[in-house]
């Protein structure tokens, strides 16, 4: 900015003297048609003008391109006769051009799109694209320009070196591997590049991205073709495992079915197995026998410890008449351990006992339940035929049909 103010500004100078040179030149020549002649204050003049004129000039030519302006986010480093002197920061600067000149170098992150072909281990083509983000090392500019040069040079071999690595990493699997697992590999040429730019590159790296692979289009052709191919083997293996997971289904609803009928029929079965013992009992108290009854009580004691503890005991007794079914919940500490018991006094069972020293006696008793057993027996598998009843004097026939 100040060198193009300063060379504005001799330009307006030089200008001016121009304009005064030529105004006295004209000016010369008018006098000399009229016959009158100022020769010595003229020369004088044209004199000081000139000279100044040339001053101008000269100064044009060597201060506004001595003026020096170096740039926020960038530094310089100022060689003098060609030998680095020394580096600059962001500032203007008033050095001899003739004698210094100015190398700038741009300290902000740098940002590279790096472009370049590989080969996968069994082959295949690649065309990869590698995003670099780096910086400068402030501090060791002066040795970049001593053993680069310029940033140019500097960027061309780091640019080198992560093409090479790129390469080195990508050509190390295999091209359906690579397209697998894309992210990984991703994550190695970051780590392979950021160890390949050493120290000896004095850039900070920031960022390494490989941002795209790119195979043949006939290798691209057949990956989609195998990714058809695997939805397609998923899709049948879905279907199949859905298939069967409904055949299980089925499966264990039928055998819900049939145990819910196994336990119906026992159910049905021990209804009328107490019905029938009912019957039996009703049976013998109407012909003279008699019945004890006795009901057992199952008192069932459960302990349970926070510390895990868990314990059951059981215990039965009879009593001769009916007792109130209870559940009782009692909570209780040992220490820091909490005990819950629980309870639980229920009905088990109800006893009958048929005293055959009574009634007709015992011979009779068992001739009776052979007789009540075969006659339900009968019910069981009757046929729609009627006993056959025959009436006389003393006594009533009647006639099972045998089946």
């Amino acid at each position: 900015m100040i060198r193009a103010i300063l060379a504005t500004l001799f330009t307006i100078i030089l200008l001016v003297i121009g304009a005064f040179l030529v105004f006295f030149a004209i000016r010369q020549s008018i006098n000399k048609k009229k016959g009158y002649y100022e020769a010595k204050p003229t020369k004088k003049t044209f004199v000081i003008l000139g000279t100044a004129f040339a001053s101008v000039f000269v100064l044009n030519l060597i201060v506004p391109a001595s003026f020096h302006q170096v740039e926020t986010g960038t530094v310089a480093v100022v060689r003098h006769l060609g030998k680095i002197e020394g580096m600059r920061t962001p500032g203007t600067y008033f050095d001899l051009y003739m004698t210094k000149s100015y190398e700038i170098y741009d300290t902000k992150v740098q940002q590279d799109q790096i472009r370049t072909s590989a080969y996968s281990k069994d082959g295949q083509t690649m065309d990869l694209e590698v995003f670099l983000q780096y910086q400068v090392q402030v501090e060791n500019i002066m040795k970049i320009a001593t053993e680069y040069g310029n940033l140019e040079a500097l960027q061309a071999r780091i640019e080198t070196v992560t093409i090479e690595k790129t390469k080195a990493v990508m050509s190390s699997a295999e091209a359906m591997t690579i397209v697998q697992n894309r992210s990984t590999f991703s994550n190695d040429v970051s780590t392979a590049v950021r160890e390949g730019i050493s120290d000896d590159y004095y850039v900070n790296v920031k960022d390494v991205v490989l941002t795209n692979i790119d195979f043949t289009a006939e290798f691209e052709k057949s990956v989609e073709d195998k990714v058809i191919a695997e939805q397609e083997k998923q899709a049948a293996i879905t279907r199949a495992e859905a298939e069967l997971e409904v055949a299980k289904l089925e499966a264990q609803t039928k055998i819900a079915a049939a145990e819910g009928n196994a336990e119906a029929q026992k159910i049905l079965a021990q209804a009328a197995a107490e019905a029938e013992t009912s019957k039996i009992i009703e049976l013998s108290r109407s012909l003279g026998y008699e019945v004890e009854v006795k009901y057992i009580y199952l008192t069932t004691v459960t302990v349970e410890k926070s510390n895990g503890d868990y314990s059951i005991s059981k215990t039965e007794s009879e009593e001769v008449s009916k007792q109130t079914e209870t559940t009782s919940i009692v909570n209780t500490t040992e220490g820091e351990i909490n005990v819950k018991t629980t309870t639980v006094y229920s009905l088990s069972a109800s006893k009958y006992t048929i005293d055959t020293s009574t009634g007709p006696g015992i011979a009779q008793f068992k001739n009776l339940v052979e007789d009540y057993l075969k006659y339900l027996a009968y019910l069981e598998s009757w046929d729609g035929k009627l006993p056959e009843v025959v009436a006389g004097d003393d006594a009533i026939s009647i006639i099972v049909p045998n089946n």
